[in-house]
């Protein structure tokens, strides 16, 4: 009986043992990886990063054994060091924050493309966020402060695509949504039209 017992003692030992190890080797991992994210800076605290394509929002605070995001829906995600270091992070705030938002509107296939590009142009300029990010050759060589240039002819609208710049990613993304909204307003005064595709139903009675 006591064979049976003193074995089985040994065996949780060693699975107590194996757990532990297991335990330590992902504690370890998740502070060497903080002890890499301190030195070596690919984010700090307040920069506003993606990791791989699940987590984008805000840096509040780096501990030794996970990093705290705060997501746009506010959010608090944890992630642990190990993770954080074997992903893709896009930073945004790495270097030259600015950030090119791009701003694709349909129009129909009998639109005057200039015109249309004209009306966008110009309600991009208006936006306050809009950021100049020429350089001197470019200004020099009078590229617009916006490009603007047709980028597919789809089944049921011409995609008119401008590159937009900003400071940040946010500020980005909130002249973005600003712009699907006034464009389309000034679209509409203008009567050009953002198509949308139509249906014809045919239906057979007996």
């Amino acid at each position: 009986g006591m064979e049976k017992i003193s074995n089985s003692i040994l065996a949780s030992a060693g699975i107590l043992a194996m757990a532990v190890g297991l335990a330590s080797q992902e504690a370890l991992s998740n502070i060497v990886g903080g002890l890499f994210i301190i030195f070596t800076r690919p984010f700090k605290v307040g920069d506003f990063i993606r990791v791989d394509d699940d987590v984008v929002g805000t840096v509040i605070e780096i501990t030794l054994r996970h990093t705290i995001i705060r997501n746009v829906e506010n959010r608090m995600i944890l992630i642990p060091n190990s993770k954080i270091n074997s992903a893709t992070i896009i930073n945004s705030s790495y270097g030259d924050s600015s950030t090119c938002a791009f701003i694709d509107i349909g129009v129909s296939y009998d639109t005057n493309l200039d015109g249309a590009i004209d009306v966008m142009r110009q309600e991009i300029m208006k936006h306050p966020l809009l950021l100049d990010h020429r350089t001197e050759e470019e200004k020099k060589a009078d590229v617009p402060e916006v490009v603007i240039r047709v980028v597919n002819l789809g089944d049921s609208a011409i995609t008119l695509r401008a590159w937009a710049w900003a400071a940040t990613a946010v500020n980005a993304t909130v002249m973005k949504y600003d712009l699907l909204k006034s464009i389309k307003e000034r679209f509409d005064k203008e009567g050009i039209e953002i198509p949308y595709p139509y249906y014809n139903q045919i239906v057979k009675t007996n």
